[in-house]
């Protein structure tokens, strides 16, 4: 659709893989690449939203900063998926568990995103849209952090515009209606994904629960991180490995 690079990304066409993995936290995306990709070439330092390509067991992947919110994960996914004709792009970050079960460390599959935001009214639709994760994509997950050993849990997460609100009623409402978690992206990432006629998923390790008052210290979220990273670089292999 348009010329790159954009104002928010310097690479160029051709540098990024049909499948982008997208933690928050720029420095996370860093850490993944040095880890795990090999003939890693970074192609984005654009605000310091680190961006990488390199292979997984031989298959090109990306991986690239969100940065936090919605509006943030909006612009560079909008970017990936119209200007990059990135097909995939997995959101792999940390969130608050909010339903009766979710307990510390355990890896969350959002396959629709609740939300307090307004984002989906630039489509102008005639009513409440619900976002949801390509299902190819969430089954493949499932079954991926089965054969790695891991347990997960699959539905709704809340997507919120706010990380301090006001209303310290809010969390404990939405997890009455099941909302298994709270995090701040995953709706923009869904509708930025249908829009454009591509896929998504969320996939999220559970790293505090606000309504108990219980988190992970910063080693313990680090060796559950690794095992929502492996799920995630599962995807980028094709389905019979």
């Amino acid at each position: 659709m348009s010329a790159t690079p954009t104002p928010h990304n310097a690479a160029v066409e051709g540098q990024i893989a049909k499948t982008v993995l997208m933690p928050g936290d720029p420095l996370r995306a860093k850490l993944l690449a040095e880890k795990y990709l090999e003939n890693v070439e970074q192609f984005n330092i654009v605000r310091n939203m680190f961006g990488y390509t390199g292979t997984y067991q031989g298959h090109p992947i990306s991986v690239m900063g969100s940065g936090m919110g919605m509006p943030s994960i909006g612009i560079y996914s909008y970017e990936l998926f119209n200007f990059y004709d990135v097909d995939n792009i997995i959101r792999i970050g940390s969130a608050g568990g909010l339903a009766d079960g979710v307990k510390l460390r355990d890896i969350v599959v959002g396959m629709g995103a609740c939300t307090d935001s307004n984002y989906a009214a630039q489509f102008n639709l005639p009513g409440t849209y619900a976002p949801i994760a390509d299902y190819d994509l969430l089954r493949r997950a499932v079954s991926g952090a089965e054969k790695l050993g891991y347990p997960v849990r699959v539905g709704n997460v809340l997507s919120s515009d706010t990380f301090y609100g006001a209303d310290e009623t809010a969390l404990s409402r939405w997890a009455s209606m099941g909302v298994l978690a709270v995090e701040m992206e995953s709706a923009a990432l869904y509708l930025n994904a249908v829009h454009a006629k591509k896929h998504a998923l969320c996939l999220l390790t559970i790293s505090d629960l606000p309504l108990a008052g219980e988190s992970l210290s910063a080693e313990e979220r680090q060796t559950s991180f690794t095992q929502m990273m492996e799920v995630a670089l599962s995807l980028a292999l094709p389905e019979s490995q």
